[in-house]
């Protein structure tokens, strides 16, 4: 795995993240009641909210939203913010839910930070595994935001200051196969997404409340050549 930093600009409370190659832009949840869509370059283009308290957490499913509040509860919304459903809660437990993410399965995986977990769940939020991501090496102890990388299935995931203030990149399965400091580019990282169709990495960091985006190159085994690059914005 390779990162190099290509911009940053300002962005208050980024605590999650989703790339939508509809807009070409960004979703994003800041722990408040709405989550806002930017482009890019940072520009507001909608905001929405749910019927759960806060949106701590949010990720593309489809054509839709899927939202959490951080406490296990989670929303479908359309993209215009109407409810697709009634609220649901995650099976397994109590999960201090930090970051959501859709696989190619239409598994939601998720990532808690109390305790300390690496889930994946059915669409109906039925738990099918679970990883005590404290037993890893090295440990992941704050995990706050993920992303998957359609190309490949890795999982993407940030830990913050209270962690290793890194990125850990996993196989599909939870794998561990790197981890990059982040120190070098901000403190306290909460959210993360990718945009394939370029190699394009986000990473959105608390303290200094900065987005700083990154050229990515995957963890691949040896003598594989570079991934081909995946669908990009679908409104140019």
């Amino acid at each position: 795995m390779d990162l190099r930093e290509t911009g940053r600009y300002e962005l208050n409370r980024p605590a999650s993240l989703d790339y939508d190659p509809a807009f070409c832009g960004l979703w994003i949840a800041n722990e408040g009641p709405e989550a806002v869509l930017v482009t890019l370059q940072g520009e507001e283009l909608r905001r929405i909210s749910s019927d759960l308290f806060r949106i701590k957490a949010i990720a593309i499913e489809g054509d839709h939203l899927l939202v959490g509040d951080g406490f296990g509860s989670l929303q479908r919304l359309t993209k215009d913010g109407a409810p697709l459903s009634a609220p649901f809660a995650l099976a397994g437990g109590f999960a201090d839910t930090e970051g959501i993410a859709i696989n190619a399965a239409g598994e939601i995986i998720t990532v808690e930070d109390d305790p300390e977990r690496l889930s994946w769940f059915d669409a109906k939020g039925q738990l099918k595994a679970r990883i005590d991501t404290m037993t890893l090496d090295p440990p992941l102890s704050e995990a706050q935001g993920i992303a998957i990388d359609p190309r490949t299935g890795h999982l993407l995931i940030v830990d913050d200051w209270e962690g290793s203030n890194s990125l850990y990149e996993f196989t599909q399965k939870g794998q561990l196969l790197a981890q990059i400091s982040l120190l070098k580019f901000g403190v306290d990282p909460e959210g993360i997404a990718i945009r394939p169709g370029s190699n394009q990495l986000f990473v959105a960091f608390d303290s200094g409340a900065e987005l700083v985006t990154f050229d990515y190159t995957p963890t691949l085994p040896a003598g594989v050549p570079p991934l081909p690059p995946g669908a990009d914005c679908m409104m140019f």
